[in-house]
């Protein structure tokens, strides 16, 4: 329902109704504000981001722009000139934006960053490449084996690395860069609160890695979190939950643990993610299932954390990882005694119409990312072909079904602004330009519903639907005001409007003229 006024006091809303109702409430000591007929929405909530992995992303060196090879040199040969001997990570490039979309190589930047550490990601972060000095520093020669669930890149010719690293082969790199200080950490967070704030994201699931829960605590003791997080931790460490008598949804109103994350596959964009078919442009790959799924020790993880009440968020994005997944949680649902267990499957990028009942029936919850259809969109169809196109990030049908679907952003893998999030759920456009009517058309949302899947649909699957996700009497003051009413203007201009105010507990945080 729509309403003309918001009341709050302290960090609540008192009152929501018309404007005449909302006078009573005013007296000398409280602040009225017009917005002269603005749109005010509850504040947005992104269902899957990476606070500090997205912090360190702005600190370091950024190629997500970058659509040539030159540009990939150019970019980060000044970054390296500008930071000597500073680890070069992250990144964020995209190879399916240049001509040929050839995979970097580390020849393309040896020569200027001999005693640079580089270790940049794909956009995804399920393949990234390292320059020789890193392979040496890791170890990394042409008769080191893949590790089961990763692949170490080699040239066909002379069979040494050509630096690029898939999924668990990242992990030799990952072990050798050096441990992040105090002072990184509180750095990288205050920036991906700012990146929340100018968006009106008023509570993050995140994604944390090792570390990261300890500094978004710190964070929290010293007053700095400026949304709430719910964090969800590594799931292979789900033993110390339970030994520590942890359960779902635990923590204060602005930070809560009681999740945990793992894989179940790669990426599209890195053809690691895991199909029942071969990818077009290579017959002989299905994709990578992560090695815990193919042993076994996914379902176990699974089952006993399901058994001892911890949420469960699995990343799956191929249809054969989705669909042996779900068999999991089939097993887990009829093992387990039944509770509010609010499974979470994040990303069913590409899932089957079987599974999206499958998904209704067993009640799972499916956290999607709009803004991947607008990247991935312009080259998936090489790739997986048009027939499993069709079932690409299947927003309505997910809904029509009775999935509760909820919306992030897995920032920074693409930006966190849930704006530009709703329009392409809209209307489904891709970067390319070259779907006017939208990519797959049948599954575009209306404004309504991608609003809800930001929003209350989100809450939901956070655990926090009676407090945040709505404007509604006691439930805290977490709003965002929008330069244009989004409900009313050409769907094609939603991605032009702009966050004005964001509220958050009840205070104004971020604000424009």
């Amino acid at each position: 329902e729509w309403a003309e006024a918001v009341v709050t006091a302290g960090n609540k809303i008192i009152y929501v109704g018309s404007s005449d109702g909302a006078k009573k409430y005013i007296d000398d000591f409280t602040e009225v504000i017009d917005l002269n007929g603005k749109l005010m929405l509850p504040g947005f909530i992104d269902s899957h981001a990476h606070i500090v992995m997205g912090g360190e992303f702005l600190l370091n060196v950024i190629l997500t722009d970058v659509v040539t090879i030159d540009d990939f040199k150019e970019r980060i040969k000044n970054f390296a000139l500008n930071n000597p001997n500073k680890w070069m990570i992250g990144g964020n490039w995209n190879h399916q934006l240049w001509e040929g979309a050839e995979l970097p190589r580390k020849e393309w930047i040896d020569q200027f960053t001999k005693e640079t550490p580089v270790f940049v990601s794909r956009m995804d972060y399920h393949m990234a490449l390292a320059n020789s000095y890193v392979l040496n520093l890791a170890g990394i020669t042409k008769d080191t084996p893949d590790p089961v669930g990763g692949t170490i890149m080699k040239d066909p010719v002379t069979g040494k690395p050509t630096g690029i690293l898939k999924d668990k082969a990242m992990d030799l790199v990952y072990r050798i860069i050096p441990k992040q200080t105090d002072k990184e950490f509180a750095v990288a967070i205050e920036a991906a609160m700012n990146e929340a704030k100018r968006f009106g994201v008023t509570s993050i699931h995140d994604i944390s890695y090792k570390n990261h829960f300890g500094a978004l605590q710190k964070a929290e003791r010293e007053n700095r979190l400026t949304c709430r997080v719910y964090s969800r931790l590594l799931l292979e460490n789900y033993k110390d939950f339970i030994n520590s008598e942890i359960q779902f949804n635990f923590g204060s109103d602005r930070l809560k643990i009681g999740s945990l994350k793992a894989f179940a596959d790669g990426s599209l964009g890195s053809s690691t993610a895991y199909f029942f078919e071969p990818y077009e442009d290579d017959s002989n790959n299905l994709g990578l299932p992560m090695d815990v799924l193919s042993d076994g020790r996914l379902e176990k993880w699974m089952v006993d954390s399901d058994k001892n009440k911890l949420q469960l968020s699995i990343h799956a994005i191929g249809d054969r990882a989705i669909s042996e997944l779900l068999d999991i949680v089939e097993k887990m649902n009829a093992e387990n005694p039944d509770w509010d267990r609010r499974f979470r499957l994040e990303h069913a990028q590409h899932i089957t119409e079987t599974d999206i009942k499958r998904c209704a029936d067993l009640g799972v919850i499916i956290s999607a990312q709009p803004y991947h259809l607008y990247d991935d969109g312009c080259w998936a169809e090489e790739i997986i072909g048009k027939e499993r196109l069709k079932n690409m990030l299947a927003f309505k049908s997910l809904l029509n079904n009775g999935v509760n679907l909820c919306f992030g952003s897995d920032w920074s893998v693409s930006t966190m602004n849930p704006i530009e999030g709703i329009y392409v759920a809209v209307t489904r456009h891709t970067a390319d330009g070259k779907n006017p009517n939208g990519l797959i058309p049948e599954e575009k949302l209306t404004v309504e519903e991608a609003v809800q899947c930001y929003t209350m649909n989100a809450a939901y699957a956070s655990y926090q639907e009676k407090k945040v996700g709505s404007i509604e009497p006691g439930k805290f003051a977490d709003l965002v005001i929008l330069s244009e009413n989004i409900f009313e203007i050409d769907p094609i201009k939603i991605r032009d409007a702009k966050v004005i105010t964001t509220v958050f507990d009840g205070e104004i945080i971020y604000t424009i003229n």
